[in-house]
This record gives C-alpha cells, sequence and structure tokens, in this order.
C-alpha cells in the first residue's frame, strides 16, 4: 500500500484549519499561529515557526505540508504591470497580474483552470476548461504575489487590493473562492477590506445570492450588452441566467450590503454594443442600482474576430452614461504589450474539456 499523501494546510481557510487542529487534539488557536505564519511573514518551513512546540512542529512535518503553487514564468510589462505564469499542477498553470498605480496595487488572481462559460471577447475561453482551483492555489497566487513584491507585513503591503477576475468563473468554483477571499480579508493573514475585494461574475445568479449572504465583497457584473439576444452571443451563460434576472439580483445584492455600488463591466467592440442609443439604453437598464460601469477597450487576441471600439465611440458612450448620472470611467489599458490586459489572459491549459457553455447551450 501508498502511504497516505499528506495534508496540504494552504488548502484549508480559518474554519478548517481550526478543525483539523481540534482533530489532532491541539488547541484551535494553532490555526491562528499558522496563519499569520504562512500569510503574514511567508514562512512556510514549520522548523522556523518557532511559537509552536518541537512535538507539533515534527507532528506537522511528519503529516502534513504547506504547498503553494509555484511561478513557471514572470513578464514585467513597459508600464510596470507584472504577470506570472502559476503552475498548478504537472499539467495546467494559470495566470496572475499585478497592476501598480500610485499608492495603489491591484493583484488580479484566477479561480479556474481555464473558464467553461465561452464568452466570445476573452482569450481564456479558447483554453477550454481543465478543474477548479483549490484554496491553496487562489490564495497562492497572493502569496506568491506578496513574495514576489517583497509584503512582508501590512507595513510593508503591496497589494492594496484584489480582484477576482483572472482565469475562471469565480461563482463556478464558490466554495473555494469564498474560503480564499476570506483568507484575504483575514486580519491574520492579508487584512483586506470587503471592499477591497472584489468577485466579477459573467451572472451567475444563484451564486449571486449566495455570496450576498455568506461574503459580501464588492461585486463586478461581466454584463457587455443590454438585450438577451446580443448578450447571449457574447456571454452564453446569459441564456440560462437573463438580463432582467441578473438586474434584480443586483438590485438585491446592493440592498443586502447596504447600497453597496455594484460595478459593471461593459468591453467596447466596434460595430457591436458601442452606440449612444446602446448607452442609453444601459443607462436605463441600471437606474435603479447604485452602480458604476467600467468601459473596458477591447483587448485583441489570436482567433478573435472583434475590434475595438475608436477613442470617439469610448468617449461618446461614456459621456451619455455620464449625463444620466451613472459613474462611468474607461479602464486603462495595463500590460498590453506582455498580454496581461482584460481578457488577455490563457495560461497554459493542457489538459482541456469541452465548454459547459458550448456544450450544453446554456441550459
Amino acid at each position: 500500500m501508498g502511504e497516505t499523501p499528506q495534508i496540504n494546510l494552504m488548502n484549508l481557510g480559518s474554519p478548517a484549519l481550526t478543525d483539523y487542529f481540534d482533530g489532532i487534539g491541539e488547541n484551535g488557536f494553532r490555526s491562528t499561529q499558522i496563519i499569520k505564519w504562512v500569510h503574514q511573514h511567508g514562512v512556510i518551513d514549520y522548523s522556523s515557526m518557532t511559537n509552536l512546540s518541537k512535538t507539533l512542529r515534527e507532528k506537522l512535518k511528519n503529516n502534513t505540508e504547506l504547498r503553494p503553487p509555484t511561478i513557471d514564468d514572470e513578464q514585467i510589462s513597459e508600464d510596470g504591470t507584472r504577470k506570472w505564469l502559476v503552475r498548478t499542477d504537472p499539467f495546467n498553470c494559470v495566470e496572475t497580474v499585478f497592476i501598480p498605480e500610485g499608492d495603489r496595487g491591484t493583484l488580479c488572481v484566477s479561480s479556474q483552470v481555464g473558464c467553461p462559460l465561452n464568452c466570445q471577447f476573452c482569450a481564456t475561453a479558447t483554453q477550454g476548461f481543465s478543474r477548479n482551483l483549490s484554496v491553496g492555489e487562489i490564495i497562492g497566487q497572493v502569496w506568491l504575489a506578496a513574495r514576489k513584491l517583497g509584503q512582508s507585513s501590512a507595513s510593508t503591503r503591496k497589494i492594496t487590493n484584489v480582484v477576482m477576475m483572472g482565469m475562471g468563473e469565480p461563482l463556478l468554483n464558490f466554495d473555494n473562492a469564498v474560503a480564499s477571499m476570506r483568507l484575504m480579508m483575514d486580519d491574520n493573514a492579508y487584512g483586506l477590506s470587503k471592499r477591497r475585494v472584489t468577485l466579477s461574475t459573467a451572472g451567475v445568479i444563484p451564486g449571486i445570492k449566495r455570496l450576498a449572504n455568506e461574503c459580501p465583497v464588492s461585486l463586478a457584473i461581466s454584463l457587455h450588452a443590454t438585450n438577451d439576444e446580443l448578450r447571449n452571443k457574447l456571454v452564453p451563460i446569459n441564456r440560462k441566467y437573463p438580463i432582467a434576472e441578473l438586474i434584480q439580483t443586483c438590485k438585491e445584492y446592493s440592498r443586502a450590503t447596504n447600497d453597496g455600488t455594484i460595478t459593471f463591466e461593459y468591453v467596447m467592440l466596434k460595430d457591436v454594443n458601442d452606440s449612444v442609443p446602446e448607452a442609453r439604453r444601459l443607462a436605463q437598464l441600471l437606474g435603479e442600482i447604485p452602480a458604476k460601469v467600467n468601459l473596458i477597450p477591447f483587448n485583441t487576441f489570436k482567433g478573435n474576430h472583434f475590434v475595438r471600439s475608436s477613442e470617439s465611440h469610448i468617449d461618446a458612450f461614456r459621456e451619455r452614461l455620464s449625463a444620466s448620472g451613472i459613474i462611468t470611467i474607461t479602464r486603462k489599458t495595463r500590460g498590453s504589450d506582455i498580454d496581461a490586459a482584460c481578457g488577455q489572459l490563457v495560461g497554459d491549459v493542457t489538459s482541456k474539456k469541452r465548454s459547459l457553455a458550448s456544450s450544453k447551450r446554456g441550459e
């Protein structure tokens, strides 16, 4: 018989880690000690955890491990954006992006290896879908970035915001995404506030409802169209969760989070969704929601057929929304020279499965 696989404690959030220590006859506060060592100080060698007894350190060394993912490659853009190719297993990698801007540093984290949703303007969709990431693989991206950036405590914080906007649909990996975000907000780990952790979804309505109750972080909706006919094509999961239901769910989420602002992401595609009348319809659609709109100039990738809207069209679209009282910004394209911009992440997905959206046609 083979040896029992060691438990990777990086896959356990705070409650699960407490349960683990209770289960081996140790006080639950050991979980706090481990979390501080790993996430505040970057230590994954038990022998360096000097406030643990030698006996406990030996027990942990023999039965568990602290194994984050690893970095296969790093690229640095001329604008300072960094992209890491993060290896999750022998067959697959995901991508993680750090975007510095003044005293703000935003880390874009992946939640799945590939993505099953097949959004037509996103390079990740071309990779197919392999699997969900574990808690350790999600929070491990934050851990790796903090180490690469020289962050060792709150006083040296380089990562001020985390956005679940990388590869994958986080609400289709709900439990692991939530456990990871709770670690991001844990004062013993990264200590980010709820407003500094953002989850972006293509509109998985059951997941949005659960999120409101279980982990009400900042919410971003990958919208991109104002009518079901177009959104069915651009974001195929709309066939299952159409716009009217999505907007109603957003209203409920905002109320549940004390009228919190919801961000709506809207990729600007020439002659597809970028007309002023479309902007007017978008303003009407969002009229009863505390909303902010991020207009995203389309970032090209191999094999796509879309064209980025002109600056004049983007400006006119933004002005129409602003005139309607909706806070609207045009997202600055960052890291496009290293394919790190929005919609360009592909990773290295060698264990592909057919897209959920294309194979089931949203049913």
